[in-house]
C-alpha cells in the first residue's frame, strides 16, 4: 500500500488548483493484515515515517488545510485506532476513513478526470483497479 501527498493552491471560486508538490511512498501498511487482522508494527512505523516526511513538506510549503483519507487497510484492522492516533499526532488531523464505495468512486474519478474533458473518447469508460487488498 502507498501513501500519497498532494499539496496545491486551490482557487475557491472555481475549485481549480495549481499543484505545488505531489509524491508517493510505498509503506505496505496492509502487510499481513489479511492473515493477522492487525496492522503490523513495522508497517505502522513505515507509514508514520512517511507522515513525518510529508509533515515537513506541508510546513515548508505553508499548507493551511490538511485532509487525510484512509482506505481498506485502516478500515479492516483490529488496531486501526493505533493508526488513527499516530496520524493525528504527526499531522494534527483525524484521518477520514472512507468506505469501500467512496474509495471506488474516488479511484474512478481520478482515473477518468483527464478523459472527461476529451472530445476524442466516447463514454462509457471502463476502469480496472487491482487494489491492494
Amino acid at each position: 500500500n502507498s501513501i500519497r501527498l498532494l499539496v496545491a493552491d486551490v482557487d475557491p471560486a472555481t475549485g481549480s488548483f495549481t499543484e505545488l508538490d505531489r509524491r508517493m511512498t510505498i509503506v505496505r501498511l496492509g502487510q499481513g493484515v489479511d492473515r493477522t487482522g492487525r496492522l503490523a508494527p513495522e508497517a505502522l512505523e513505515r507509514t508514520f515515517a512517511a507522515c513525518r516526511a510529508y509533515a515537513a513538506v506541508i510546513e515548508e510549503l505553508g499548507a493551511t488545510r490538511i485532509r487525510f483519507v484512509a482506505t481498506s487497510a485502516s478500515r479492516d484492522a483490529e488496531n486501526s485506532a493505533d493508526f488513527v492516533a499516530g496520524v493525528r499526532d504527526i499531522l494534527g488531523v483525524e484521518p477520514e476513513v472512507i468506505t469501500g464505495d467512496q474509495e471506488a468512486q474516488l479511484s474512478f474519478d481520478g482515473a477518468t478526470k483527464e478523459l472527461a474533458g476529451s472530445d476524442h473518447l466516447a463514454k462509457p469508460y471502463l476502469v480496472v483497479d487491482i487494489g491492494g487488498g
